[in-house]
C-alpha cells in the first residue's frame, strides 16, 4: 500500500470516527432530553393533542343498535312551555313510556338530590324500577384546611324504588378536554351497562376514549315526542335499546359561549363545538359494550419508541446530510403518525408519535447542523488557501463544490495569455546584493498585472518569476473570453506605466535610479484540455495544448517585432470587431510546422494606414520590399504604434534593390481576410 494511499485511509477513518462520535453524542443527548421533557405537563398536553387527531380521523361508526338520546332541547322546552325544572310527574311519564316502547335501559341524567312537590316525588319513586339509572355527582372541593369529597345521590326513595344510582361526573384533561374513561365503578355508563349486558364493566384505568364523531352524532329526538312514541316516533325505535334523557341543546354552544353540561371532546378541534354531557356517557357507554377504548402505552413503550426514532435518525445521517435527508425525515415523521394511527384503529392502543418524532427530527436536525458548520469551515479553508492563487469565480466554485478538487480536464476553447518583463534577469543581477527589494519590486509588478487578470475574469494559471500565466473562460464559461483577455493586455500594459511612473517618482526622491519596466504580451485562442493536473499529492487547476504552446512562442516573439501584444489567428478574429488588428507576419514556432499568422492591436491606425499595412505586408510576403522603400517612412507616420517595427523589418531586409509591381490586385494571404 502507498504511503499517500494509507494516509488517504487513515483521514477517512479519521472523519467517520468524528461523526460517529457526534452522533453517539447527539442521539445520548437527544433521549435524554426527550425523556426528561416527557414529564413537563406541556409536553402531556401535545401528547394529548396528537391523540385528538388521530383518534377522530376516520372513526368507527355507531353500532345500528347502539344508544339512543332523548334531548332536553328547545323544541321540547317550547312544546312543554312549562318553566323549568320540569315536574317530576313528567320524567315519571316519560320513563313508562321508554319501558313500554321496550327500551332495557333507561338512565336519566338529571340530579334528582332535592326533593320538589311530594306528589310529583311519589309518582317519580312510582316509575322506577330496576332498570332506570339516575345520576349523580361527585365533587372534589379543595380548601386550605385539607381536601374533601362530596357527592350529591338522589333522594333515597327513589333508590328503594328500584333505580340505581350512577355517578355522572367526568374528569377533563388539563385543556379542558374530555378524553378518558371515568374511574368509577358505579359510574352512570357502567351502571347502564350492568343492567343491559347482565355483568359489571370491566372499566379499565386511566383509558382514553374512542369519539365516534361531533356533537349530535348519536339518533337524538325530542323529549316531547318521546312522551307519546306512537305518534310521533317511528315504530320500535327505543324497543331493546338503551335510552339516555339528558339536556341536549340542537344549536351546540362554541366554546367562548361555555354552557352547562356541555364539554370539549377530541372533535371540538375541528369543529368549534361543545358536546352535552348526555351523549358524552352514551360515548362512554359505547367504549364500554364494544371495548373499543384505547389503552396507553406505558412509559416502557415510549422509550423504546424513542431510542428506535433515534437509531433510525443516526443510520439515515449516518454518513451525510442533504435533501434525501429532509425527504427520509418527513417519511420518517409520516410513518411516526401512520403507525400511531394504525396502533389506535387495530390495536386500541396510543403510542403517541411526538417522542419518535422529537428524537427523530432533533439527532438529523442536530447532525446536519454540524455537517453546515463542517462545510462552512471547509469553505472558509478552501477560500483561504486558494484565494491568493485562483480567480474569485472559481474559488467559489470550489467551495461550492470541493469534489472539482480531484484530478481530471475537460476539453474546451481558452484564450490563453502570456505576460513577461523584457530584460528583467539584468534588472535582478543588479539587485542581487538587495533581496528584499528584488522582493518588493516583484510584488509591486506581479500585485496590478494580477488584479487586472482577475478582474477581468481571468484564471491565473501559474507565476514563472515575472511572468503571468493566465486563461479565460474556464472554469466558468465567459463567451467573450478573447476580447477579455485583449482588453486585459491593454489594461496590464497602462498599469505597468502606472507602476514605472511610481518607481520613477520614488527613485527621484530617494536620489537612485529607476529600473524601467517593459513587457511582452501573447495571447492565443485555440482548444485545450483544462482542469486540475499533477500527482494525488498535490496538482494546480491548468491547461495544456497546443494553443497553449502557440501563445507562449507569441509572448517571446513580441520583443522581436518591435510590439507589446502578439495575437494568434483566432483571438485577432474574435476581437476585429472591437480592435483594429493588423497582421505583423508569419511565423513557424518551434515545436510546430505550419506558419502561423500573428497580429497585434493598433488603435492609432487609420484606415488609410490599414491599406498602405495590407500592401506592406503583401510586398514583405513576396520578397518585394527595399530598405528604401517609401512604405518605411509612410507608415511609422500612419501607424506610431508600429514605428519600432516597421524599423526592426528595414533592418533585416538586404540591402538589394526591390520592385513592387501590381501588388494593389493581387489577394491577400487566406490570414489577412479571415481578419479583414
Amino acid at each position: 500500500m502507498s504511503a499517500s494511499l494509507a494516509q488517504s485511509l487513515k483521514a477517512r477513518a479519521g472523519r467517520l470516527w468524528t461523526r460517529r462520535t457526534q452522533l453517539q453524542a447527539l442521539t445520548l443527548t437527544s433521549l435524554l432530553l426527550v425523556v426528561l421533557f416527557r414529564t413537563f405537563s406541556a409536553w402531556q398536553l401535545l401528547e394529548a393533542k396528537s391523540f385528538d387527531v388521530l383518534s377522530t380521523i376516520h372513526p368507527p361508526g355507531i353500532s345500528s343498535d347502539g344508544p339512543v338520546i332523548v334531548a332536553i332541547d328547545e323544541p321540547s322546552l317550547a312544546e312543554i312551555n312549562t318553566q323549568w325544572p320540569w315536574p317530576r310527574s313528567l320524567h315519571a311519564k316519560l320513563v313508562r313510556q321508554l319501558r313500554a316502547a321496550g327500551a332495557k335501559a333507561i338512565g336519566i341524567d338529571i340530579i334528582f338530590a332535592e326533593p320538589s312537590n311530594t306528589a310529583d316525588d311519589e309518582a317519580f319513586a312510582a316509575a322506577m324500577q330496576q332498570d332506570v339509572v339516575l345520576a349523580g355527582d361527585e365533587t372534589l372541593i379543595r380548601t386550605p384546611q385539607a381536601d374533601q369529597l362530596v357527592r350529591a345521590t338522589p333522594l333515597p326513595q327513589f333508590g328503594d324504588a328500584g333505580a340505581s344510582t350512577g355517578i355522572a361526573s367526568v374528569s377533563l384533561g388539563g385543556d379542558g378536554v374530555f378524553r378518558r374513561l371515568p374511574e368509577y365503578i358505579d359510574g352512570f355508563a357502567a351502571s347502564l351497562f350492568q343492567i343491559s349486558q347482565g355483568q359489571r364493566p370491566d372499566v379499565p384505568a386511566d383509558a382514553l376514549i374512542q369519539s365516534f364523531g361531533p356533537a349530535r352524532a348519536y339518533p337524538t329526538v325530542s323529549y316531547y315526542q318521546a312522551l307519546d312514541p306512537e305518534k310521533r316516533l317511528p315504530k320500535d325505535i327505543f324497543k331493546d335499546r338503551v335510552v339516555l334523557v339528558g339536556l341536549s341543546l340542537q344549536n351546540a354552544p362554541e366554546i367562548h359561549q361555555g354552557g352547562g353540561d356541555t364539554f370539549a371532546t377530541p372533535f371540538t378541534m375541528h369543529t368549534g363545538k361543545l358536546t352535552a354531557g348526555v351523549e358524552l356517557q352514551a360515548t362512554i357507554y359505547e367504549n364500554l359494550v364494544r371495548r373499543l377504548y384505547i389503552l396507553e402505552g406505558g412509559t416502557a413503550v415510549a422509550i423504546v419508541t424513542i431510542v428506535l426514532a433515534a437509531m433510525l435518525a443516526a443510520l439515515v445521517v449516518w454518513r451525510s446530510t442533504g435533501w434525501l435527508t429532509v425527504i427520509a425525515g418527513f417519511c420518517s415523521v409520516l410513518f411516526f403518525g401512520v403507525m400511531s394511527y394504525m396502533s389506535i384503529r387495530y390495536g386500541h392502543l396510543f403510542v403517541s408519535p411526538l417522542g419518535p418524532t422529537v428524537a427523530f427530527t432533533s439527532v438529523a436536525i442536530g447532525q446536519a447542523t454540524f455537517d453546515y458548520s463542517d462545510e462552512r469551515r471547509r469553505k472558509k479553508l478552501i477560500i483561504r488557501a486558494f484565494s491568493q492563487y485562483l480567480s474569485p469565480d472559481l474559488v467559489r466554485r470550489l467551495a461550492d463544490d470541493p469534489a472539482q478538487l480531484k484530478l481530471g480536464g475537460e476539453r474546451r476553447t481558452l484564450s490563453i495569455l502570456f505576460s513577461d518583463v523584457r530584460g528583467f534577469t539584468t534588472i535582478a543581477e543588479t539587485m542581487k546584493d538587495d533581496p528584499e527589494q528584488l522582493t518588493l519590486l516583484i510584488n509591486q509588478l506581479l500585485t496590478p498585472l494580477s488584479d487586472v487578470v482577475m478582474n477581468m475574469g481571468g484564471t491565473i494559471d501559474k507565476y514563472m518569476g515575472d511572468c503571468i500565466m493566465a486563461f479565460w473562460n474556464a472554469p466558468l464559461d465567459d463567451p467573450n473570453h478573447a476580447l477579455h483577455a485583449v482588453e486585459a493586455a491593454i489594461a496590464m500594459q497602462a498599469a505597468l506605466a502606472a507602476l514605472n511612473a511610481d518607481l520613477a517618482a520614488q527613485a527621484l526622491a530617494e536620489r537612485t535610479n529607476a529600473p524601467v519596466l517593459r513587457m511582452g504580451i501573447g495571447i492565443n485562442t485555440g482548444e485545450c484540455v483544462v482542469g486540475n493536473m499533477g500527482s494525488d499529492r498535490r496538482f494546480d487547476y491548468s491547461c495544456l495544448g497546443d494553443s497553449v504552446n502557440l501563445a507562449s512562442r507569441l509572448e517571446g516573439a513580441s520583443k522581436n517585432y518591435g510590439v507589446a501584444l502578439l495575437l494568434g489567428a483566432e483571438t485577432a478574429r474574435q476581437v476585429s470587431s472591437v480592435y483594429r488588428v493588423l497582421e505583423l507576419d508569419r511565423i513557424v514556432v518551434k515545436g510546430r510546422t505550419a506558419a502561423s499568422p500573428i497580429f497585434t492591436v493598433a488603435a492609432d491606425a487609420t484606415d488609410e494606414g490599414a491599406d498602405e499595412h495590407q500592401r506592406f505586408l503583401l510586398a514583405k510576403y513576396a520578397g518585394l520590399l527595399a530598405p528604401d522603400d517609401a512604405a518605411f517612412e509612410t507608415l511609422p507616420v500612419l501607424i506610431p504604434s508600429l514605428a519600432a517595427y516597421y524599423d526592426l523589418v528595414r533592418c533585416d531586409l538586404p540591402t538589394v534593390e526591390r520592385h513592387r509591381d501590381n501588388l494593389a490586385v493581387e489577394a491577400p494571404p487566406e490570414s489577412i481576410k479571415s481578419v479583414l
